[in-house]
């Protein structure tokens, strides 16, 4: 009945900790914001595009790119990959990509705040910050003017061949230059597309003139230059509720095991299952002579045990003295000169004789007599 209660009670409290953890887990995870990188079209923050792929999706076949540049389609023409602050330079591999997904007759629209390093793009710093800041006149190729906020300290270098599309006071701010059958278009103003200000001044407008340089029926947001080929882990591939719910399993199985008395380690024998069939008995005797310094009582027991030895394996009589044991010995104990064997005859009548013997004594002695115990037991 006893244990019986017991068990009771302890699966009471395993299940109110396990509502405790259940409860700190949801405020702990649904009430957290979620980060969201900047410039990703999944992103609803300020420094996020969703708003604009939104937009889009409602017009036309928008996708997200989240797979190497060499995966994209170069067989077919009318797509326009949509390329916004990349984190990183594509290699050189990537690059060749892009530019033969260009030649094949479709449309990158870039926006990057410095473009150089990607498809032979050069650029010039301002000197000062006097062309800098928010709601700024912008001219496009047909000369008519538009308000943007203006960040980037960086202008364009046009060529002969390139189309100036939009511009400023200090130069260059979109170009389009050609690839093949297809084109790039160059802005130096991703912020003019994130949420937060896509709406402010002419950007919106200022956006869509640059995507309506080229004919295009399929769009792709390219997320692959935002690290999406990194992004599948074990942690992002699964919701957060389903990683809790796993977490609390695992937890409920510790739990459950340890309530069913399972142990992790080492295996340790009772010790009532050995002890009866040990030496311990002869340990803690020997122990209780070495406390007591009874010396000389323990090496006499000792001598008694190897001549009843002696008896059961060699046939020499029990009742004979050691000082009568030298012939026999000597013939059974081939290994040892005789008149080895006569000296530790000798010596060992001696040292049972003395009635006070030291404990350096009686460590040779026990020795030797083991010595001996060891040679008639393996005889």
């Amino acid at each position: 009945m006893h244990k019986t209660l017991e068990k009771k009670r302890a699966w009471l409290w395993l299940s109110v900790l396990l509502i405790l953890f259940i409860l700190i887990s949801y405020f702990a995870f649904s009430k957290q914001p979620k980060d969201y990188p900047n410039y990703v079209s999944d992103s609803p923050s300020p420094t996020g595009i969703k708003a604009f792929y939104t937009y889009l999706k409602d017009k036309k076949e928008v996708k997200r790119w989240s797979h190497s540049p060499e995966k994209l389609p170069k067989n077919e023409d009318g797509h326009l990959l949509l390329m916004v602050e990349p984190y990183f330079i594509p290699e050189k591999e990537e690059m060749e990509a892009y530019l033969a997904f260009m030649e094949k007759g479709n449309t990158i629209l870039l926006f990057h705040t410095n473009p150089k390093g990607m498809f032979d793009i050069e650029i010039e710093h301002l000197s000062s910050d006097e062309y800098l800041g928010d709601d700024l006149r912008v001219i496009d190729k047909n000369g008519s003017g538009y308000r943007a906020d203006l960040h980037s300290p960086i202008r364009l270098q046009s060529n002969e061949k390139d189309d100036v599309l939009l511009k400023d006071d200090a130069g260059v701010l979109a170009l389009k230059r050609s690839f093949g059958k297809g084109q790039l278009i160059v802005s130096n103003s991703p912020e003019w597309i994130i949420n937060g200000s896509i709406l402010d001044a002419d950007h919106l407008s200022l956006i869509l003139s640059l995507m309506n340089e080229e004919e295009n029926t399929n769009l792709l947001f390219d997320e692959y230059i935002h690290g999406a080929q990194n992004s599948s882990t074990f942690f992002t591939l699964y919701p957060k509720w389903f990683l809790l719910l796993m977490l609390q399993g695992v937890l409920i199985a510790i739990l459950w095991l340890l309530a069913r008395g399972k142990r992790f380690g080492p295996i340790f024998i009772p010790r009532e299952e050995s002890v009866r069939f040990s030496d311990e008995g002869i340990r803690a005797l020997s122990a209780w002579y070495i406390r007591g310094r009874r010396y000389h009582e323990s090496l006499l027991i000792q001598a008694d045990y190897v001549k009843l030895l002696i008896q059961e394996r060699w046939g020499i009589p029990v009742s004979k003295e050691w000082k009568d044991l030298s012939a026999p010995l000597e013939r059974k104990w081939t290994n040892i000169p005789a008149q080895e064997i006569k000296t530790f005859l000798i010596e060992l009548i001696t040292i049972l004789q003395k009635e006070n013997i030291n404990k350096q004594e009686y460590l040779l002695w026990s020795k030797k007599l083991d010595r001996l115990r060891k040679e008639v037991e393996e005889s």
